[in-house]
């Protein structure tokens, strides 16, 4: 068995309310030794970090999802502000972008994304970039850093190789989830361009769920799913794409 870190799975949100402990049990006997759990705002905030307390291997991001800014942004950020006045979390996340639902507060998001970099850079930890439908708008923001110590993840990358390219040479890391599963989603062949040092895995549970689980609630042991379909992608063994993936999880959050 090899082991595996999760990235990216909101596995405090209510639709694990019943049977936590027992998916999270999953997960372990799937090989996977490490949670990374990221923020979204301060509706989830205390179940997130209640998680932390009751599972130490499942560890806490801070900061507040694109989604979530509208016309009080500037309360959602002063309140994780003051979770990281007070302690430190593995990244700040998950930040960024989020052009698909609506734009309305585009200039809003803009500003919370840049806020929430300034945090990570103070700190010196990661950050973990939502992007959806807004991956060069997102690099555009990056390359305003790029001579800091800046560092994170585009969480569930399902761009095109330019924009793949585009975040290695930020020296970022591309998260890949159940999506490289989905046969429509033209993601395989992009990722067989991408050396896997630049590659983490993550299942973004209970959203994204990998084939052949498609329509259910995804969770943390399906890991083991989406790092099969990446070796069979990049034509390596399970245990390589484990090794090398858990490495630069390692590397990026530890």
């Amino acid at each position: 068995m090899y082991s595996l870190i999760d990235t990216h799975a909101h596995l405090y949100l209510a639709e694990f309310e019943l049977d936590r402990t027992s998916m999270l049990e999953r997960a372990k006997q799937a090989g996977i030794e490490k949670i990374f759990l990221p923020a979204i705002d301060s509706s989830t905030h205390t179940s997130l970090l209640q998680m932390e307390t009751d599972f130490s291997w499942c560890k806490a991001m801070m900061g507040v999802h694109p989604c979530s800014i509208n016309e009080n942004y500037q309360e959602e950020l002063a309140i994780a502000q003051q979770y990281w006045d007070k302690r430190s979390f593995v990244a700040v996340g998950e930040i960024g972008l989020d052009f698909y639902w609506d734009r309305t507060f585009e200039k809003q998001q803009y500003e919370a994304f840049r806020i929430q970099i300034e945090w990570a850079l103070a700190k010196n930890v990661p950050i973990v970039i939502h992007s959806r439908q807004s991956t060069l708008a997102c690099v555009q923001v990056l390359k305003e850093y790029k001579n800091s110590a800046l560092r994170g993840v585009f969480h569930c990358f399902s761009g095109s190789l330019e924009e793949a390219q585009e975040i290695i040479k930020l020296g970022f890391y591309l998260g890949i989830g159940g999506v490289i599963t989905y046969k429509n989603a033209g993601l395989g062949p992009v990722i067989e361009k991408v050396d896997l040092a630049h590659l983490v895995l993550e299942t973004d549970a209970p959203y994204l769920t990998p084939v052949p689980h498609r329509g259910k609630r995804n969770e943390s042991c399906y890991l083991q799913i989406i790092a099969e379909k990446l070796a069979e992608v990049k034509s390596e063994k399970p245990a390589t794409v484990a090794e090398i993936t858990t490495q630069n999880a390692e590397n990026l959050f530890l």
